[in-house]
């Protein structure tokens, strides 16, 4: 027979025990709900900022595209603009070459944008890469720990309470189970914000992609553009041509134009002439050290063409579509001398300098468009005509091969070519005793 008094002790101690567990198990759930703020926050914060800074990058290629299409130029707009200055051949060629220098530029830009734009791509797919290995990663560690889960049963941070030795040991367990159910909460918000930088870092290669693909449609368009002005002031000129009465007066007028570019060629000769003298007299009458060795110094940069073969200042060109010497004018149709060589290339192609040099001249005329007159010293200069683009300027030294413009049509030009002159002395010379055979 039991002993009543026992008995009754037990029931006591066990409803003790459950009101610990009980309590223990109220004390665990508070402290799931207020656990670790910070450190939840800080991750939550290190996430939502990659993931603002990925949209603000998606906005910005959005705005690139924008500004794209808005650069791109309105060729019928352009086409009215010109069609106003028609009745005076002379401004309506001015404003036109305006017009194609400043879709070169476009040009120019839009390749940079599109060599740019391939760059970030290629950033943003390794990011891209890591991004989902990061996420395959903590997606089978969670199924890891939903297997183990499932594999003991649903009832595991219970079963780890219930049985604990003692009040002491149930404070452990308590910490214990608290701790793994802070890490389960962890790990499944880290999958969730890694799912959306993953999401987001797609959206924002696509606008890359969009916005490289938007630059390569504008490099078509635009060069599209600058052939159908190129047309229009082939046209022109031929019609304009067609009209006049006489060959005669065709004659006058081309020597017209050619006499302004000897005009211009001679007094940026004589002006470069000035100087150099003047630089020598200053170096002969300078009594201080300091002012001869500067004078010598800015005589050393006119240093004279010593000779060797020009380096070939277009190199992309397809043909030689006028040589030097006597021609039948493509334009007036008379027998007339040319002083240069004519190379056929298409718009945009490089235009170099045939040897070391200062450039006098980086400007525009009417009849020979943009054009670059370099200074080789001891009375050479070399001539580059109808240019798209000039990328030198007045007094800048340059080298042998470096690029100092573009092809173009710019000028009295009915297609793209680089017209080289070469002169010496004040004379115009055969370029080919330079560039070689």
């Amino acid at each position: 027979m039991s002993d009543p008094a026992g008995r009754k002790a037990n029931r006591t101690s066990r409803r003790l025990r459950r009101c610990a567990l009980t309590g223990c198990t109220l004390l665990f759930g508070i402290c799931i709900l207020f656990s670790g703020p910070r450190e939840r926050t800080l991750a939550a914060v290190l996430t939502n900022d990659t993931i603002k800074e990925k949209q603000a990058q998606i906005e910005e290629a959005k705005e690139e595209q924008e500004q794209i299409k808005d650069s791109i130029t309105d060729i019928e707009a352009a086409k009215e603009q010109l069609e106003s200055q028609k009745s005076s051949l002379e401004t309506y060629v001015t404003q036109l070459d305006a017009q194609l220098t400043q879709m070169q530029t476009n040009i120019d830009s839009l390749n940079q944008q599109i060599s740019d734009g391939e760059t970030k791509i290629e950033e943003t797919k390794e990011e891209l890469a890591a991004a989902q290995k990061t996420q395959d990663d903590q997606y089978a560690a969670m199924k890891v720990r939903i297997r183990m889960l499932y594999e003991r049963g649903g009832n595991l941070y219970l079963s780890v309470l219930l049985d604990a030795e003692d009040f002491a040991d149930m404070l452990n367990r308590v910490t214990y189970v608290r701790k793994l159910s802070e890490y389960d909460q962890k790990k499944l918000k880290e999958y969730k914000e890694q799912t959306a930088l993953v999401q987001a870092t797609q959206e924002e290669l696509e606008a890359q992609q969009a916005t490289l693909e938007e630059a390569r449609q504008g490099v078509l368009t635009e060069q599209a553009n600058m052939q159908t002005l190129m047309d229009e002031k082939k046209a022109e000129i031929a019609s304009v041509s067609s009209d006049i009465q006489t060959q005669q007066l065709s004659l006058e007028q081309y020597e017209a134009q050619i006499a302004q570019q000897d005009d211009t060629i001679a007094s940026l000769e004589s002006q470069v002439q000035a100087e150099q003298a003047r630089l020598e007299e200053e170096a002969k009458k300078a009594e201080e050290e300091a002012k001869r060795k500067a004078a010598e110094e800015e005589l050393a940069k006119r240093k004279a063409y010593t000779g060797g073969t020009f380096t070939w200042p277009c190199p992309n060109y397809k043909e030689i579509s006028s040589d030097y010497g006597y021609r039948v004018h493509p334009i007036y149709g008379t027998t007339l001398f040319h002083n240069g060589v004519d190379m056929a290339a298409d718009t945009g192609s490089p235009i170099l300098a045939a040897a070391d040099g200062t450039v006098i001249a980086a400007s525009y005329s009417s009849s020979m468009g943009n054009y670059v007159m370099i200074d080789h010293g001891g009375g050479l200069y070399t001539i580059y005509m109808h240019a798209s683009a000039l990328y030198v300027s007045q007094g800048q030294s340059v080298t042998a091969g470096t690029q100092i413009a573009a092809v173009g049509s710019t000028g009295n030009s009915t297609g793209p070519h680089l017209h080289f002159s070469v002169r010496l002395n004040g004379q115009y010379v055969s370029p080919w005793q330079y560039l070689g055979s």
